[in-house]
């Protein structure tokens, strides 16, 4: 028994030994000798991770069991771990982690390290794209780069445009898509869960290398590509519900009523009453009372007790009827996996988007495939290729009926803003009313989407194939010496049918169809050369192209009334079917380039940075003599924070000084525009027509503009002084980036005078310039062992101006060119608010000068004082339309595995157009502070019924400062810990929700949304997603 006893002791000692518990104790400093304050230390004990940070004084103190892993980390330097033996006292030095400044960013025909990077460029990576969903690759980088400005209208599948510093051109600014390493547009159709990163490339010392197409700007869109390692499977799914907003409030029945009185009874105070003093008699005239009986019922009710009561008058709710909750599916399936000697990635992607307003819808269909094949040490080769098919039903381009303004947004809800209020679409019989309310001019809006059609299908294909030759694995002196092909087609056909009935808004008794198709297909071709090479501290970098590019567009159309079958659409414009078209076209465009670049790296003892290229271009829409150009570019970089006497300035983790130039092309005129051309027309000739052809044909509706055999390039170079900064250990971060941009020989279609029988021609004439300034701003503002709070801050301010014109310093009115002004201003009468009736005396004076100024009309500023508004000597700049400040702030908070991310945007410093209210009395209204004889101070003019228009100057009210910040985007994920992943054979599970542009901050605009990019819009989406993303 005793024996017993002693055994069980030993084995109960060796059991307190093996679980024995060690208060650890220590000091953690970083690679200086400095200490550390809120490490935080993690132990990790079997099942158990519990923790603790460290105080100020880098101390720190923890009870873990013997043989507990101890994990110390902080932002800006290496993770480390430490298993815990005997000791009790564990002190521990982090080194500084170069994970940022080594990070490989994509420039032209290759790839550096973000130290070593010397242009101005901006990257969005894939974390980021993730937390903003939408199907649109352009849409979803709005906020996450400083200097980029990007706009959308909304409806499903329309691309966002996209500039890059502003404006530099008059006739082209849209910015150059590359996808791995192929030529696109910015309507590429790219699934964006299939996307790596995309660089922005903002300065001419970076984009100089593509030369002749990189004058607006560079944006270069990697995929993602196979990963080394086992087979792993990956689905993305989201679905989103989203509402139509509308800032802007249309007049209800009774608003609508008084309104259109006061407009009859200014028109003519002595046939028609105040509108405070109405008669039914009255009312029956003015509202149209014969023509549609059904709405007049409705009016009745207001004067049902014998006196009027607006109250008592129905309002339908026209916006509604044609609006919808718009439901949206993504899913994204994607596979990778593979060898050191092979890769692969593929997806599968399906995208269906039901728009807000009925009729409109988007759905596509994606697939991506890449291959990285490595045989020998000597040898690689791959390809990209990124398919798209998509349905788009853009639905009714109905307009706001009776608006004098341009330009204005098409849909069948701006449609459905022209619909009485007091008027219904359907009698008591269920029979559809064609003109509801009686105006011949307002056609009903109900079921538009059974009548009209407006459906484009695209298809498209982008590739990119390469191979390349490492001949310093072939031959040894030829080491650092490499070749690489690659080839990238783009082929891409559209097909667009649209149909209108006899009952459609757009239609005029007769039904309507036309079918159009269109194929482009362009490739390009790229030799290169690589070599590098170091010798002691010196390292060496040189890169040689030979590009050849070329397009092919063909085109053909067809249209025709009176289709016999309203079912077949489009699809039966036969001559069986039809007896004539009424429009049919079909054309075929061609255009090369030819290119040659170099480039030289060079870097001395990893501080002092050199880069110098140079390209040729050669573009065949340019008249012999003119077709080749050279775009130089250079750029220094010094890495302050590797000089010796920064050794002992602790707080600076990375500085480097950016200084670089370089001229970009552009070429942005329609190929065949040197060779010159005539209108084909007939011209009577004794009895009978003769063919004959001339200049320009007014008789043909067809202008052509003169050749000009010397128009050569528009060129821009553009100056950039940046500052990389790293402070405090990481915790502060950004780039600070300076810029001057002068755009000189400007391709302009300039009027001329008609002597030759040609009216306008284009040359190269004029000049812009552009002053800015980018800010990133990144902060780790908290970090303890649970909680987390970033801030990433994107700001840029930017100033365009007009330096000279095709008539050296003289504006050109025609265009809204003013030589020092910026490149979109608006010109016309300033404002001075209402006329008054203490202004009766003084607004005699002008109308004894011809005028016919009232009491309550707008009144504009008479700029020379003499008494009488001119257009050439009283019209001025109210101010420059496009936003001197963009903002895009985006704050994110981690708690364990939960992650909340909060987004806000803006612009600021402009002016806008809202178009005034024109008040002609006739068509629909929004609710607006108008003056009437019982509201003299007011914001807009008194209404005069008038089908042309009433007050003149109406459109003077309409300009106004514009400025706004909302709240675009919020997400909410949470990450399943790693302990739930491997029991359920996952390798990471995530779900999400997120609300999309779910308020305003602040906006001068209240009835417009500023942030689309429709001029006058005033609706916007609100949206709430639920995602979830699991890899197996």
């Amino acid at each position: 028994m005793r024996l017993i006893k002693a055994i069980l002791f030993c084995l109960c000692m060796c059991s307190f030994d093996l679980y024995a518990q060690v208060n650890v104790t220590g000091i953690v400093n970083d690679n200086t000798g400095e200490t550390l304050p809120g490490v935080s230390i993690l132990a990790k004990d079997g099942d158990r991770t519990y923790g603790t940070t460290t105080d100020m004084n880098g101390k720190y103190q923890i009870k873990v069991n013997q043989g507990a892993t101890l994990e110390f980390s902080f932002i800006g330097f290496a993770t480390q771990k430490v298993k815990v033996g005997t000791s009790n006292v564990i002190n521990i030095t982090l080194e500084p982690e170069n994970k940022l400044l080594d990070e490989v960013v994509v420039i032209g025909y290759g790839t550096v390290k973000k130290k070593d990077l010397l242009g101005s460029i901006s990257t969005v990576k894939e974390d980021a794209l993730a937390e903003r969903i939408s199907g649109n690759v352009v849409e979803s980088m709005r906020g996450l780069t400083s200097g980029v400005k990007i706009t959308s209208s909304g409806q499903p599948g329309s691309n966002a445009n996209i500039t890059i510093r502003g404006l530099g051109s008059l006739t082209n600014n849209n910015p150059l898509f590359i996808i791995d390493g192929a030529y696109g547009g910015s309507d590429l159709g790219v699934n964006v869960e299939d996307i790596e990163s995309i660089q922005v490339l903002k300065d001419a010392s970076s984009a100089a290398i593509y030369g002749s197409r990189a004058a607006n700007g560079v944006v270069i869109i990697t995929t993602k590509q196979g990963k080394e390692g086992k087979m792993t499977l990956n689905y993305s799914g989201t679905v989103t519900a989203e509402t139509l907003q509308d800032h802007s409030k249309m007049m209800n029945s009774a608003e609508y009523i008084d309104w259109r009185r006061w407009s009859y009874y200014y028109l003519n105070p002595s046939k028609y009453p105040r509108a405070d003093q109405p008669t039914k008699e009255n009312d029956y005239e003015i509202f149209l009372g014969a023509t549609d009986p059904t709405a007049w019922k409705n009016i009745e009710k207001g004067w049902a007790g014998g006196s009027w009561d607006g109250s008592k008058v129905a309002t339908t709710d026209w916006c509604d009827m044609v609006s919808q909750t718009g439901i949206t599916h993504e899913h994204t399936l994607s596979a990778s996996g593979g060898t050191d000697k092979i890769k692969g990635y593929a997806s599968i992607g399906y995208l269906d988007n039901e728009g807000t307003v009925k009729g409109q819808s988007y759905t596509r269909y994606t697939t991506k495939i890449s291959l990285d094949l490595k045989p020998t040490a000597w040898f690689s080769m791959g390809l990209n290729v990124n398919g798209t098919f998509s349905e788009q039903q853009y639905g009714s381009s109905a307009t706001t009926t009776g608006s004098l303004l341009k330009n204005l947004p098409g849909t069948l809800y701006a449609g459905a803003t022209s619909m009485f209020p007091y008027a219904v679409p359907f009698d008591e019989e269920g029979n559809r009313i064609e003109y509801p309310g009686g105006d011949d001019k307002v056609k009903n809006v109900a079921d538009e989407w059974n009548h009209s059609q407006n459906e484009r299908r695209m298809f498209r294909v982008i590739g990119s194939l390469f191979a390349q030759l490492d001949l310093g694995e072939i031959y040894f002196p030829f080491k650092g010496l490499k070749y690489r092909f690659s080839f990238g087609p783009d082929f891409r056909h559209y097909r667009n049918g649209t149909f209108r009935d006899e009952e459609s808004l757009s239609s005029e008794g007769k039904n309507r169809a036309s079918l159009s198709n269109q194929s482009d297909f362009s490739w390009t071709l790229d030799n290169l050369l690589y070599y590098d090479k170091e010798i002691g501290k010196h390292s060496f970098g040189v890169t040689l192209l030979q590009s050849a590019t070329k397009y092919h567009y063909e085109s053909s159309s067809m249209a025709a009334e009176g289709i016999p079958l309203n079912s077949a659409k489009w699809n039966a414009l036969s001559k069986e079917n039809i007896s004539l078209l009424d429009d049919w076209n079909s054309s075929l465009t061609e255009k090369q380039l030819l290119s040659y670049m170099f480039r030289l790296n060079y870097d001395y003892h990893n501080r002092y940075l050199l880069t110098i290229s140079g390209r040729w271009d050669g573009a065949s829409q340019l008249a012999d003599g003119n077709k080749w150009a050279f775009f130089p570019s250079a750029a220094l970089g010094w890495r302050i924070d590797q000089e010796a006497f920064m050794e002992n300035i602790n707080w600076i983790n990375q500085l480097k000084l950016r200084i670089g130039f370089g001229t970009t092309g552009n070429s942005a005129i329609s190929p065949y525009q040197t060779k010159g051309a005539t209108v084909p027309f007939y011209y009577p000739f004794g009895s009978s027509l003769a063919p004959g052809f001339a200049a320009s044909e007014p008789l043909t509706g067809k202008t052509v503009t003169l050749a000009n055999q010397d128009l050569g390039w528009e060129k821009t170079t553009q100056y950039n002084i940046g500052i990389d900064y790293s402070l405090l250990k990481g915790r502060i971060s950004g780039v600070l980036d300076f810029y001057t941009s002068h755009t000189t020989d400007l391709l302009m279609n300039m009027s001329i005078p008609s002597l030759n029988g040609y009216t306008q021609s284009y040359a190269n004439v004029g000049e812009t310039s552009n002053v800015g300034v980018d800010i990133t701003l990144n902060t780790m503002n908290i970090k303890t062992r649970n909680f987390e709070w970033r801030t990433s801050l994107n700001a840029a301010w930017q100033k365009d101006k007009v330096e000279e014109l095709a008539n050296g310093k003289e504006d050109d009115i025609v265009n809204n060119w003013f030589i020092g002004q910026a490149l979109g201003v608006i010109y016309g009468y300033e404002s001075g608010g209402l006329w008054k009736e203490e202004d009766v005396e003084l607004m005699e004076e002008y109308n004894k000068k011809g005028h016919s100024f009232q009491v309550g009309m707008a009144r504009p500023v008479d700029q020379n004082g003499d008494k009488k508004i001119d257009p050439n000597d009283d019209r001025v700049v109210i101010g420059h339309t496009r936003p001197r400040w963009t903002l895009g702030m985006n704050n994110t908070f981690y708690y364990k595995n939960f992650e909340l991310s909060v987004m806000l945007y803006g612009r600021f410093d402009y002016m806008v157009d809202t178009g005034g209210e024109w008040q002609g009395g006739r068509y629909m209204q929004r609710s607006i502070n108008y003056y009437n004889e019982n509201n003299k101070n007011a914001d807009y003019q008194k209404p005069i019924y008038n089908i042309g228009g009433g007050d003149p100057y109406y459109r003077i009210l309409g300009y106004k400062k514009g400025s706004f910040l909302k709240v675009r985007n919020i997400s909410l994920g949470y990450t399943f810990p790693q302990s739930l992943i491997k029991k359920w054979n996952l390798s990471n599970l995530k779900v999400f929700v997120q609300a999309k542009n779910p308020g305003q901050i602040f906006s001068t605009i209240d009835f417009l949304e500023l942030d689309a990019s429709q001029s006058y819009t005033s609706t916007w989406n609100r949206g709430f997603t639920v995602g979830l993303n699991v890899g197996f």
